[in-house]
């Protein structure tokens, strides 16, 4: 049974250069308690999938498709009752916890008002909850913390506190935009575990946005690689990591460090730069950068389809003789 079902995902923007196309018709499912992990480099669709789905666009911008929330389609509901599910069912990690906490309000402020909102709390009693879920997430010496700033705490304890505003009501998904970004390897992993003893716990499904494969490779249980923002290849993690077939996904894969790598050595790269997103090519719109391209890849546009197992790819190489 599907928490969410999205079909057909496509987000436009307006600009002065013409109509940008971020994401182009995405597709994908998340049962309760998954995780699912988005993966491509900047500019692939990846946050702009999530703010599509939240109703947090841009003005400029345009959603289409279907996005099923247990059978309520996100896309088209009022704003009223997007409101109810934002926070409540549904919760958003997002970037840049510095830029995303109101630096004018005390942590208590902007945790307490979540559960006044939401479940209808008294004053005190939002405090209380918001004090134990503060220690939940390994913020130390909570009771007295939960009065200080934003800018009083450290990057990884920034993101502790996005992590314990965003499961303060208990949410049934979990959107991580890149949770990790700007914090050093130890707590990057301190994060990715507590967030995945969290999941477990509440039998929360997650969506976690990452440029890194490295990130998802120990918490996801499928891997979504755009590019472009079109969906490259699906799978389960394993599929993903052991049998990669997309040129892109095998690039993503060679760039990761490995621990028999020589100290000085360079990493590998993909050469070449993203596509343009307001001149979209008429074919795979990894092209240019592919180093195993067919003729055809430049014209035709490679559809995504069904290999064995769970496995989705969009690569015209699976289709020559």
């Amino acid at each position: 049974m599907s928490l969410l079902e999205v079909e057909d995902l496509t987000v436009r923007f307006d600009t002065p250069d013409g109509v940008v196309t971020a994401v182009d018709e995405l597709s994908f499912e998340l049962a309760p308690g998954q995780t699912l992990g988005i993966v491509g480099e900047s500019g692939s669709g990846k946050s702009q999938t999530a703010l599509g789905l939240m109703g947090l666009l841009a003005a400029n911008g345009t959603v289409s498709g279907n996005a099923f929330f247990k059978d309520r389609d996100l896309l088209t509901l009022d704003r009223a009752a997007l409101d109810d599910v934002r926070g409540h069912e549904i919760a958003m990690i997002f970037q840049d916890p510095m830029t995303s906490l109101n630096p004018y309000l005390s942590i208590a402020r902007q945790m307490t008002e979540v559960l006044v909102r939401h479940q209808d709390l008294s004053a005190g009693e939002a405090r209380r909850v918001a004090i134990a879920m503060l220690k939940r997430v390994q913020i130390p010496d909570a009771a007295r913390r939960i009065d200080s700033y934003p800018h009083e705490f450290s990057g990884g304890m920034r993101q502790r506190v996005m992590i314990a505003m965003a499961l303060l009501c208990g949410p049934r998904l979990l959107i991580a935009d890149e949770p990790t970004t700007a914090l050093d390897v130890t707590v990057q992993d301190q994060i990715l575990r507590m967030l995945d003893e969290i999941r477990a716990e509440l039998d929360m499904a997650v969506v976690l946005i990452t440029h890194d494969l490295g990130v998802v490779a120990g918490v996801c249980d499928r891997i979504l690689v755009m590019y472009g923002g079109r969906v490259m290849e699906y799978g389960t993690t394993d599929e993903i990591f052991y049998g990669a077939r997309h040129p892109y996904t095998l690039g993503l894969l060679g760039s990761l460090p490995h621990p028999e790598q020589p100290a000085h050595g360079r990493l590998a790269t993909i050469p070449g730069s993203p596509p343009h997103m307001g001149q979209p090519a008429p074919g795979c719109p990894f092209v240019d950068r592919c180093p195993r391209r067919l003729a055809r890849c430049a014209s035709e546009r490679p559809m995504l389809r069904p290999l064995e197992g769970s496995r989705l790819l969009a690569c015209h190489l699976e289709e020559a003789p």
